[in-house]
C-alpha cells in the first residue's frame, strides 16, 4: 500500500489540532461552570446521583420520602425555592397513581453517571470526559479521510461537533452522554448497513440497538431514534424478500430492550410497571401543532442543523450509488419523520430537543461517506467524492 502523502498528513494534523484546541477551550469553559445555577433539572439529576451514592443500585427508588438527610431540600433552599417544604410543589417529582409515591420523573442514566464523581464536582468531569471521547471519534474520522477536501470536510464537522458539546449540550446534563452515544451509534450504523456478511450484520444491528437503548436511560425521547432503523429493515424486507431483515429487526429490537433495562426497572419501582411513565402534566399532553412552536425552532440553531441534515441526506439519495450509504440516508429519513412529528407537536420547546436526532444522522452520514467503497462512489458532494477518488 502506498504511503500517505506528506501534504495529506499535514492537513490531518492541522484539522486535528484545531479540534484539540476547541477541546481545550471547552475544558476551560467547563472549569468555570457552577453546579448551583438554579436549574431544576440539574438539582434532580444530582439528587439521583446522591441516591446512587447513598444506596447503591437501590438508588433507582426515587421516592421523595427517602430525602431524610434533606439533600433535596437543602439544594432547593440554596436557589431560594420558596416552597421547598411542600412535597407537592417540589420540581421534577410526580405522584404516581399506582404506588402513591412522589418520585422523580427522569430516567436513571444521567444520575448514575454523575454518581461516579464526588459530590459537588460531578457535572464538570462528566462533560470533560464526554468532550474527550467525542474528540476521539473525530480524530478517527479525520484519519479515515484520504484527500484534502475530505479532511477539511471532516475537520469542519469536528469543529461543529465540539462546539455543540458546550452549546446547547450544557442545557441538560443528559446531553453529554447522549452526544457520545450518538457518535458511537453513528459508526456502528455505517457498519450495519455496509456489512455484507449476514452474521456480522446481525451483530452490528444488536450493537446499534443496544446503544440506542442505553441512550433512553438518559432521555426517554431517544427511543424515537429507533424508528428509522425499523423503517429500513422493513424496506429491506420488501425489496429483498429474504429473512435477513427480519433477523436484523429482531436483533436490533432485543438489544434495544436490553439497553433500556435500567429505565424499565426504575419504572417498575417508582411507577408500578415497567411500561408506566414517571412523567405527567404537560409532558403527557396530546399532540398539538403550534405556529409559535415552529417559530421557536426556526429561530434556533437546531433548525440550521436540520437544514444540514436534510441537504446531506437529499444529496445521498439523489447521487450516491453505495447501498450502505443509501440505507443510512433512508434511516435518517425515517428518523426525521418520526422525531420531528413528535417534537413539533410537543407543547414544550427546548434548545436541545432534536440535537440527538441531528447528531446521530450527521455522524452516520459522515462515517458512511468516508467508509464507502471507492468503486461505487457516484456524483456526490465534491469533498466526499474526492475522499475515495
Amino acid at each position: 500500500m502506498e504511503a500517505e502523502r506528506p501534504p495529506m498528513r499535514s492537513w490531518k494534523v492541522c484539522c486535528s489540532l484545531v479540534c484539540f484546541l476547541i477541546l481545550l477551550s471547552n475544558i476551560w469553559t467547563i472549569s468555570h461552570w457552577s453546579e448551583s445555577r438554579g436549574v431544576f433539572d440539574d438539582i434532580c439529576y444530582l439528587r439521583q446521583a446522591h441516591l446512587f451514592q447513598r444506596f447503591g443500585l437501590d438508588g433507582l427508588n426515587t421516592d421523595i420520602a427517602r430525602d431524610d438527610d434533606h439533600y433535596l431540600t437543602s439544594k432547593l433552599k440554596e436557589i431560594g425555592f420558596a416552597q421547598w417544604a411542600d412535597p407537592a410543589k417540589v420540581p421534577c417529582h410526580r405522584l404516581m397513581p399506582r404506588t402513591q409515591r412522589r418520585v422523580m420523573q427522569y430516567p436513571p442514566g444521567t444520575g448514575f453517571l454523575l454518581a461516579a464523581f464526588p459530590s459537588g464536582f460531578q457535572a464538570k468531569p462528566l462533560y470533560v470526559l464526554a468532550n474527550v471521547i467525542v474528540l476521539g471519534f473525530l480524530l478517527s474520522a479525520i484519519a479515515l479521510a484520504s484527500t484534502r477536501n475530505a479532511i477539511v470536510l471532516t475537520g469542519a464537522f469536528g469543529c461543529l461537533a465540539m462546539y455543540l458539546m458546550i452549546n446547547p449540550a450544557k442545557a441538560s446534563y443528559s446531553m453529554a452522554p447522549t452526544m457520545v452515544l450518538c457518535a458511537l451509534a453513528g459508526l456502528f450504523t455505517t457498519r450495519l448497513f455496509s456489512e455484507r456478511d449476514a452474521s456480522r450484520q446481525i451483530l452490528f444491528a444488536a450493537l446499534v440497538g443496544f446503544l440506542i437503548g442505553l441512550s433512553v436511560n438518559f432521555r426517554l425521547p431517544n427511543l424515537f431514534l429507533t424508528a428509522g432503523y425499523f423503517l429500513v429493515f422493513l424496506g429491506m424486507l420488501l425489496r429483498e424478500r429474504k429473512l435477513q431483515p427480519i433477523w436484523l429487526g429482531l436483533s436490533f429490537g432485543a438489544a434495544c430492550l436490553a439497553g433500556m433495562v435500567p429505565t424499565l426497572v426504575a419504572n417498575t419501582i417508582n411507577a408500578g410497571s415497567p411500561l408506566a411513565t414517571t412523567y405527567a402534566g404537560v409532558d403527557l399532553a396530546p399532540p398539538t401543532f403550534s405556529f409559535g412552536l415552529l417559530l421557536e425552532y426556526a429561530r434556533d440553531m437546531q433548525f440550521a442543523l436540520l437544514v444540514l441534515v436534510c441537504a446531506w441526506t437529499g444529496r445521498v439519495l439523489l447521487r450516491a450509488r453505495d447501498r450502505g450509504l443509501r440505507w443510512t440516508a433512508w434511516m435518517t429519513v425515517g428518523n426525521l419523520i418520526f422525531n420531528l412529528g413528535f417534537f413539533l407537536s410537543h407543547p414544550i420547546f427546548e434548545r436541545y430537543y432534536i440535537i440527538p436526532l441531528e447528531m446521530l444522522s450527521l455522524w452516520s452520514l459522515l462515517y458512511a461517506s468516508l467508509l464507502q467503497p471507492a468503486a461505487v462512489v457516484a456524483e456526490y458532494p465534491a469533498p466526499v467524492r474526492a475522499a475515495r477518488a
